[in-house]
């Protein structure tokens, strides 16, 4: 008795997922001539929001009537992705930035314009069901990419004596996508070498002055610090799982402030409803000319409560998040804050109060 009610638990164990297996019949409204198609079903909402790591793929012969079936498809949430492996080089073709090159296609003909939502693009499965799905395909960036215009805000705590201030300034929101260039408010890359998953990037940030000489007692006489373009070069890796891997360099271009800084990340990306957003620890040096640009006390503005300082270089500890919010297939909502937390050199200086700095950077735009 104990043996048969163990079988019939072994058969229960192995039939239930086939049980629970059903099929999806796709039809493309506009397919192409040559070429694979390949059709890839997603469960998990931070992987869908990669492309990468599907629960199930198929790979399809192009057939004229432009109809194909999906078999062995567990119940449940789940969205679909296609793609024409136009090359036949056996996975999706990125550009610099990670966008598809090739033509894709998504349930519910779902057209984003940023990091996809798992939300708009999946429907529920149940069992016994006979679902089909009408996807049309379409090339992501077209002929000139993506550029999408809005407005955003910069805003960064002050750690200097004596202030309550912050320092705010309102930009235009410009962003583009396209085949090497990302554009995304203050921050602009530029793909030089390499694939979607490793690439060596040009890269440019606008660079927001500290503060202002009137914004505390401890400031006075030191005069304004400026704003100014931070530019230099970037290793980018895309990892397993989401995990992204950021290393650059960047040097004041415009000679306002001189110096420069150097930055490691680690970041890894979720998707959460309509919201994809990233997490990220990382550490930042700072060259001793730009450190004592923003925190020393030159001999020339020193005071007897207000010492000459001389912070050197210095290595900070930072984390943050960044994300995109989708409201609407047009509208978006990007966001990237952090806190900065200051080593000795600069806790150390005569006007500084606090160890760490507070900074964002957040944008509403309409993209086309």
């Amino acid at each position: 008795m104990t043996f048969i009610r163990a079988s019939f638990l072994l058969v229960l164990m192995f039939e239930a997922p086939l049980a629970l297996a059903e099929s999806i019949s796709v039809r493309l409204a506009n397919a192409p001539q040559q070429g694979v198609l390949v059709l890839q079903v997603y469960r998990d909402a931070s992987s869908f929001g990669d492309f990468r790591n599907p629960m199930l793929e198929t790979r399809h012969t192009i057939v004229e009537d432009g109809r194909y079936r999906i078999r062995g498809v567990p119940t449940g949430q789940i969205a679909v992705f296609a793609y024409v492996d136009e090359n036949e080089s056996g996975a999706l073709d990125r550009t610099f930035v990670g966008i598809p090159k090739e033509p894709i296609g998504i349930s519910n003909n779902y057209r984003p314009k940023g990091p996809p939502s798992f939300r708009r693009a999946s429907f529920p499965l149940k069992a016994g069901a006979d679902r089909e799905l009408e996807v049309t395909l379409y090339d992501v960036l077209g002929e000139m990419g993506q550029w999408g215009v809005g407005l955003g805000v910069i805003v960064q705590s002050s750690p200097y004596q004596g202030s309550d201030s912050t320092v705010t300034q309102v930009i235009p929101a410009i962003t583009y996508l396209g085949e090497r260039l990302q554009w995304l408010g203050p921050t602009v890359r530029y793909g030089l070498l390499g694939s979607d998953r490793l690439r060596l990037a040009l890269n440019a940030t606008y660079r927001v002055g500290a503060y202002e000489e009137d914004d505390s007692a401890a400031l006075s006489g030191l005069g304004d610090r400026d704003n100014t373009l931070m530019a230099g070069i970037g290793l980018v890796y895309d990892g397993p799982s989401g995990i992204d891997v950021d290393f650059r360099y960047q040097h004041d271009v415009l000679d306002r402030v001189g110096g420069g800084t150097a930055e490691f990340r680690v970041s890894r990306g979720f998707n959460t409803g309509n919201f994809r957003w990233a997490p990220s620890v990382g550490v930042k040096w700072l060259s001793s000319d730009l450190a004592n640009y923003d925190f020393g006390v030159p001999v020339s503005g020193a005071r007897v409560s207000r010492p000459a300082y001389d912070v050197g270089s210095s290595t900070n500890f930072a984390i943050g998040i960044g994300g995109m919010l989708e409201l609407t297939e047009h509208w978006r909502v990007i966001l990237d804050v952090g806190a900065e937390y200051l080593d000795d050199n600069i806790a150390d200086s005569p006007i500084v109060d606090d160890r760490q700095v507070f900074k964002g950077f957040a944008a509403v735009t309409y993209t086309f």
